[in-house]
């Protein structure tokens, strides 16, 4: 074995490759490094140096899996990002460690009750429906702006209270802050920068807004919310707080769902027997949303630092490196999941991975997500007789620097109504 646990074979590759992922996760160069390096260093190249240096990639389900549970040894303070975030260490729920992660996240629930859950369903199939039918009188669509992007983007708004008049606009600019890092992409670092300037700002007059004139909606109880600690003291969101918590919402509630959901479409028209399956059989919407999820894996990782030297699988780790766990690896590991390369609406069991594996930073909207998912293959299936693929897909690249890496951009279909 080569120092630093580079094999022959793999030492040659470049995540940090833009084009790697140009059409998508590159599952081929994944599946060699489950096999022949599980745990394994990048190598040096131009594209470490621009994010910060080498890291460790976790690719087999239950490292990623045990890592994801292990905040101790492999702490979250500089964030999930291997780009780094400057300035906001230990201030997002992402980016934090218990005891402080424990408080955001009972604070951040008390906005999250069974009634709010159960009403969010119902928003749901609300806009599902809404939007299916504008699709349909279109006929021809992107589907991921047009359909996949709408339902998480006004389920979000909804939670936070964002005016219908503001909602394309807002989004617009979380979509800028994704694509601008794209080299294809004609946006610039600074369109970019002032894109999350703009976010911000609005955040912060949102949060405002709802204090002066309080409304129904998850915001408004987040900005008065509080809780007693261990002292008896009481303590709730600082300003700073929500507002990084608003753009946390924005983008792993929109941009994620969006892609499961765009993502799912594709597989089930590249796999016509379960598009069939799952018009034929309701009952496999139980499964379904977990096997979408799984195959789409739509944040490909979360970066973590260990605390401390370790040792996984025979390969050292010292305090202070990166490690990376590989959640698309994890979802198509073969020691885990039969046939993980074959598309299965109907899976069981299926223990992905996709909302960080378990442990404290397990993702709250997971229930949230799937059922977004379930509502809106239902009523498409529901509503829509055919749908064809009229085009080639396209994907937007962030790279490597960025947990979500690659997304679906544009799915031009055809719908047919009932």
């Amino acid at each position: 074995m080569a120092a630093g646990g580079v094999l022959a074979g793999v030492g040659s590759i470049d995540l940090t490759d833009y084009e790697l992922w140009r059409h998508g996760v590159p599952h081929d160069l994944l599946t060699r490094l489950r096999r022949e390096a599980p745990v394994w260093r990048h190598p040096a190249t131009s594209g470490t140096e621009r994010i910060g240096g080498s890291f460790w990639l976790l690719s087999r389900h239950d490292d990623v899996q045990a890592a994801s549970r292990d905040h101790v040894r492999l702490r979250s303070l500089e964030g999930p990002s291997l780009a780094g975030d400057p300035g906001q260490e230990g201030m997002r729920i992402v980016a934090i460690d218990p005891p402080q992660h424990t408080r955001l996240r009972r604070l951040i629930s008390a906005g999250f009750t069974p009634r709010m859950t159960a009403a969010l369903e119902d928003r749901a199939r609300t806009w599902a429906v809404q939007i299916i039918e504008a699709a349909l009188e279109r006929g021809t669509v992107n589907f991921v702006q047009e359909v996949a992007y709408q339902l998480p983007m006004h389920m979000i708004a909804d939670i936070v209270g964002i005016p219908e008049s503001d909602r394309s606009w807002l989004f617009e600019r979380a979509k800028v802050l994704l694509q601008a890092t794209d080299p294809r992409s004609p946006l610039t670092p600074e369109e970019r920068r002032e894109a999350g300037i703009e976010m911000f700002v609005y955040a912060d007059e949102l949060a405002a807004e709802k204090r002066r004139s309080p409304t129904s909606d998850v915001w408004t109880t987040l900005t008065t919310a509080e809780i007693e600690q261990e002292d008896g003291s009481r303590t709730g969101l600082s300003e700073l707080e929500l507002d990084l918590f608003f753009m946390v919402l924005v983008f792993a509630g929109s941009e994620t769902t969006r892609s499961a959901i765009a993502g799912g479409l594709l597989a089930l028209l590249e796999h016509p027997d379960q598009l069939a399956r799952l018009r034929s059989d309701p009952g496999v919407l139980a499964t379904a949303p977990d096997e979408i999820i799984r195959w789409t894996s739509p944040v490909t990782y979360f970066k973590r630092t260990a605390t401390e030297d370790l040792e996984i699988r025979g390969q050292e780790i010292e305090a202070g490196e990166r490690v990376v766990l590989c959640y698309a690896s994890a979802n198509r590991d073969e020691d885990v999941f039969t046939d993980p390369f074959r598309f299965d609406i109907a899976r069981r069991p299926n223990p992905q991975v996709s909302f960080g594996g378990g442990g404290v930073h397990y993702c709250l909207g997971a229930n949230l997500a799937k059922r977004e998912v379930r509502v809106l293959f239902e009523e498409l299936v529901a509503r829509v007789a055919d749908i064809e693929l009229v085009g080639t897909p396209g994907y937007s690249v962030q790279g490597i620097e960025n947990p979500i890496t690659v997304a679906l951009e544009d799915l031009p279909v055809r719908l047919t109504p009932r």
